[in-house]
């Protein structure tokens, strides 16, 4: 058998150490930008402050290397794919292949892409991923499931139910589950113990947690008429199960938090401007690029490696800050409502139509919310809170969910403590206003603003 070979061309990506940089600027917050330049300006000797208001930090001609792109163009690169002989050229972000901390969502719908479903059933699964709290549990009621899915015919409740228990078997195993007693049942269901202990905690975890956690296995035991030991075991068993399957891919950083942006009322409208910081204006030294210039001196060309580090980070933070710039202002004007009257009036917004409007991909959109802040005359808000789904409304704009809780807050906190407001009633009064959604809605949305229900809440007149 004779070995041959074989030549292929293929489509790839390699980011260069200057895309590199950018990319990591770009996710960096104000604190962190702060240390990176420190860090900068402390190993490379030909950079320095722009110490002079008035003066020019941009990177000039004489600067600039010949063979670098310039800032605008760092967000894109162009490949040819060969296939045989067509080709077609591709324009990527450079942006789209750079990791970060992955979020459940992003975890469960890569398994749900890679499963075998049907167009219908992976909206359903989309929705469902997409209701998931941070517990990774689906507590949302399955009306606003289907409403979200936006099928037709809808969805109905075998439908919704079947996917949920497909999302049950994904990584990490129960997520999706509606409370914590399926959660616990369904890893029982994968553990290998001996049967005894196996089906009390199986009865435990599908009968008896309330009466665990308040009186204990000792208690417990003598309620359902077993020894100590054995519920003990069971009681261990459980403690190894993971009752909040989303919890790991919670991600988050302590910084102190600065403004990138303010919102600043003009006659019509509201504007954004960016918070400008002296200190993050660098220049090269004008004695080392006096030096750099001569070519065949021994000190150009130790020069040189810090030259191009130099002008790739000056290039990089003048690339930061004007994407940072478009994606703040396409959210001022898609957020116009949110500025002017607070959380109240913040409408549903998609990071994709942001991308859309700008241009860019998705994940630089992401990229350059995370960590960066607006300053507005209700507080201080990350960029990508900005971002939110929320309930359909029929022949208009929806409501984001963190409007409809800030409004329920609101009616609560004008009602008569005699007579409190029932979620039923908030509902009718919702409705009313032409945001119509389920109580049960409205209990989950009360709930996460930790407010008891109307019968604890209740004061004598």
């Amino acid at each position: 058998m004779k070995s041959r070979f074989q030549f292929s061309q293929k489509l790839g990506q390699k980011l260069t150490p200057q895309l590199q940089m950018a990319v990591k600027l770009l996710y960096y917050s104000r604190i962190e930008l702060d240390q990176e330049i420190e860090n900068a300006l402390a190993g490379n000797p030909v950079l320095e402050r722009v110490e002079e208001a008035n003066e020019t930090l941009s990177l000039s001609a004489m600067d600039a290397d010949q063979n670098a792109p310039p800032a605008e163009e760092l967000a894109q690169t162009e490949h040819a794919v060969f296939d045989g002989i067509e080709a077609s050229e591709v324009v990527q972000s450079p942006w789209d292949n750079i990791a970060e901390p992955e979020t459940l969502n992003a975890h469960l719908l890569g398994q749900l892409n890679l499963s075998a479903l049907n167009a219908r059933d992976r909206r359903i699964g989309e929705a469902l991923i997409d209701s998931l709290n941070d517990d990774g549990y689906c507590t949302v009621p399955f009306e606003d499931i289907r409403r979200a899915a936006d099928l037709s015919p809808a969805a109905d409740d075998a439908e919704i139910e079947t996917v949920r228990h497909l999302l049950q078997q994904f990584d990490p195993l129960s997520v999706a589950s509606k409370d914590l007693s399926e959660c616990l049942l369904l890893q029982l269901a994968y553990l290998d113990a001996s049967d005894e202990v196996l089906a009390l905690a199986r009865t435990i975890a599908a009968q008896h947690l309330d009466a665990l956690a308040k009186s204990g296995a000792q208690s417990l035991a003598k309620t359902l008429g077993v020894s100590a030991e054995h519920a003990g075991q069971a009681v261990n068993l459980l403690k190894t199960l993971n009752p909040k399957p989303g919890a790991v891919f919670h991600h988050s950083r302590t910084e102190y938090l600065e403004p990138d942006f303010i919102a600043v009322k003009s006659k019509k409208n509201w504007q954004i401007r960016p918070v400008n910081e002296p200190r993050h204006q660098l220049r090269i030294n004008a004695v080392y690029r006096k030096l750099a210039k001569q070519t065949a001196s021994t000190e150009a060309r130790l020069l040189a490696p810090y030259l191009q580090e130099a002008q790739w980070l000056i290039a990089s933070i003048a690339s930061r800050q004007e994407t940072l710039k478009r994606v703040a202002e396409t959210l001022a004007v898609k957020q116009q409502a949110f500025l002017e009257s607070g959380i109240s009036a913040l409408q549903t917004l998609r990071m994709r139509e942001v991308a859309d409007a700008i241009g860019m991909h998705e994940s630089t959109v992401s990229r350059a919310c995370s960590g960066k802040y607006l300053a507005t005359a209700y507080g201080l808000f990350e960029l990508s809170r900005l971002f939110r789904s929320g309930i359909a409304r029929e022949g208009g704009d929806s409501p984001a969910s963190d409007a409809l809780q800030a409004r329920i807050i609101e009616l609560i906190s004008k009602e008569n403590s005699a007579r409190p407001l029932s979620d039923a009633q908030l509902e009718k009064l919702l409705a009313a206003e032409g945001q119509p959604i389920a109580r049960r809605t409205v209990a989950k949305y009360r709930e996460a603003a930790r407010i008891p229900p109307s019968h604890s809440r209740r004061k004598p007149a």
